[in-house]
């Protein structure tokens, strides 16, 4: 489920590391003054890749997290950088990673058997976090946007001069039943600390006109934006 799979620059001065099989788990390095930010650590198998990958780019600077679950913390630990999260989501990264949300009863029994099993190999164990961030603060030439639903401080990243996002698990390209990519749809109901502001968040996202998405798993979503995170509410 680790191995590494792929590496490539998205944007101007924004580089995706993706790994795993068969569900895509994507980090991301921003530039970020003379170094880079890590947004999500992606699970524990991928931070030492991602900490050599930043390292080649000047060194990491911190690492955000998008939410606090395993696929985004697992790695953090192994890298060794400051961590930053939204305040909302802190007492998740420094405790049991939003599993006390989680109602797996809601998933296939399948699923509901090899969560736990996949979630401990993903993940590292609770990370320190060094400091907060608020909505509108900056990460190198992007801010951050509050996205809750996923988690209580999900948050992403929004550049407006061309109208980048980047999107952690403000919605998903697949059903945790069904690990494939597919149309944009609200996170399963089953891993989110609110369904109801999950959505709102969506439509938050939608509101921004964004050109591309670049999502927590698979993407990117960059054609007729809007329309298919509009249709993911229907």
């Amino acid at each position: 489920m680790g191995r590494v799979t792929h590496m490539d620059e998205v944007a101007d001065g924004v580089w995706r590391l993706t790994a795993g099989f068969p569900l895509r788990v994507n980090a991301y390095l921003v530039r970020d003054g003379e170094g880079v930010a890590l947004f999500d650590a992606g699970i524990k198998s991928m931070g030492p890749r991602l900490r050599k990958a930043a390292e080649a780019r000047g060194g990491v600077t911190r690492i955000i997290l998008g939410n606090a679950h395993a696929d985004h913390r697992g790695g953090a630990n192994g890298i060794g950088a400051p961590v930053h999260c939204h305040a909302d989501e802190r007492a998740d990264a420094e405790g049991d990673g939003g599993t006390h949300y989680f109602d797996l009863l809601k998933v296939s029994l399948p699923t509901r058997l090899l969560t736990p099993r996949t979630f401990a190999s993903w993940d590292d164990g609770p990370v320190e976090v060094a400091a907060t961030v608020a909505e509108g603060d900056a990460v190198g030439d992007f801010e951050v946007i509050h996205l809750p639903g996923h988690g209580p401080g999900c948050i992403g990243l929004w550049r407006a001069r061309d109208r980048i996002a980047i999107t952690n698990d403000c919605f998903a390209l697949f059903d945790p039943n069904l690990p494939f990519a597919g149309r944009p749809r609200v996170p399963h109901d089953a891993f989110n600390w609110s369904t109801d502001a999950a959505r709102e968040s969506i439509r938050k996202l939608a509101a921004l006109n964004p050109a591309k998405c670049y999502p927590g798993h698979y993407g990117p979503l960059e054609v007729d934006v809007v329309r298919q995170l509009e249709a993911a509410l229907s």
